[in-house]
């Protein structure tokens, strides 16, 4: 195989078309297509469709990106770490991360892995949606959660819980008493299913806020207009300072945010980097760490 044409091959498919790759590199685009097509006939199998107004990449397209790709990029890093005589890592380096947590860790985290790791560029963006890795260029992803996924890997760097929360105004429901509630925009329940200490319940409510962000959930939850459901982590130093009470555990699955990266053999080492820099800053990943972290 013509590892040049291979490497055009995926340059193409990381910028999303020849004319992209073209203006990117100021490589002729007429080379990079006769490149692709030199080796979609060598290997006897269409990689990209160039039917429509934009080129997609097919099914075979998309995993030996995926595969090729990887290595490629690595390759490239253990060349540049060895030319330099240094192992250290370098490179741009996308991440995509929920909302909540980036709004509350992910700056200081971003900030703390530049001051560590000079040589990666970082470039965070925030989304909770399920993004497309390979479509997107993303090397990393962090997602609360997330559905199984075959074709990446990952693992679980931090848990939390979700809990009811009132301000000390208002008073804890009777049992059927329905609740002034502040909810997330997303959610359309009528009760929150609890664990209490008297076993499972169920708190009805009147969601008479929506919100688009946990942030400003627990900022409405601190005026007194109602109660919520929050993230123990998000909530526990309001509790420990007496400004909100905690009525009950949310019945339900724990909350755990996961790492998650393309499955291949040879991981980047920025990717690498990052997530050894996650494990050192939430060595044993509880919610008491992050509320930790978010406070310091």
């Amino acid at each position: 195989m013509d590892l040049l044409a291979l490497a055009d091959f995926t340059l193409v498919a990381r910028h999303g078309g020849f004319g992209r790759a073209a203006r990117a590199t100021g490589r002729p685009k007429a080379t990079l297509s006769r490149r692709v097509a030199e080796l979609e006939a060598s290997l006897e199998i269409r990689l990209i469709e160039r039917g429509g107004r934009t080129p997609k990449l097919t099914e075979e397209g998309r995993a030996l990106f995926e595969r090729a790709g990887a290595l490629l990029t690595e390759l490239d890093e253990t060349v540049a770490a060895i030319s330099s005589g240094g192992g250290k890592p370098r490179g741009r380096l996308r991440i995509s991360a929920p909302l909540l947590f980036s709004q509350t860790a992910m700056g200081k985290l971003a900030a703390t892995f530049a001051l560590r790791y000079p040589e990666i560029r970082l470039d965070v963006t925030t989304d909770d949606r399920t993004v497309d890795m390979v479509e997107e260029g993303y090397d990393l992803v962090i997602r609360v959660n997330p559905d199984p996924d075959e074709s990446l890997v990952g693992r679980i760097f931090l848990r939390d819980q979700m809990v009811v929360v009132a301000s000390l105004a208002l008073a804890r429901p009777e049992d059927g008493a329905v609740v002034p509630a502040i909810v997330r925009s997303s959610d359309q329940i009528a009760a929150w299913e609890v664990m209490a200490p008297g076993g499972r319940s169920q708190i009805a409510i009147d969601p008479i806020l929506r919100l688009s962000s946990l942030i400003m959930v627990r900022d409405a939850v601190r005026a007194g207009v109602g109660a919520a459901c929050l993230p123990l982590s998000l909530a526990s130093r309001d509790l420990a300072a007496g400004r909100l009470v905690q009525w009950a555990d949310l019945d339900g699955p724990p909350v755990a945010l996961w790492t998650l990266y393309p499955s291949r053999r040879l991981l980047s080492a920025r990717v690498s980097a990052f997530l050894d820099h996650l494990k050192q800053a939430f060595p044993m990943g509880t919610p008491a760490e992050l509320a930790a972290y978010v406070g310091e």
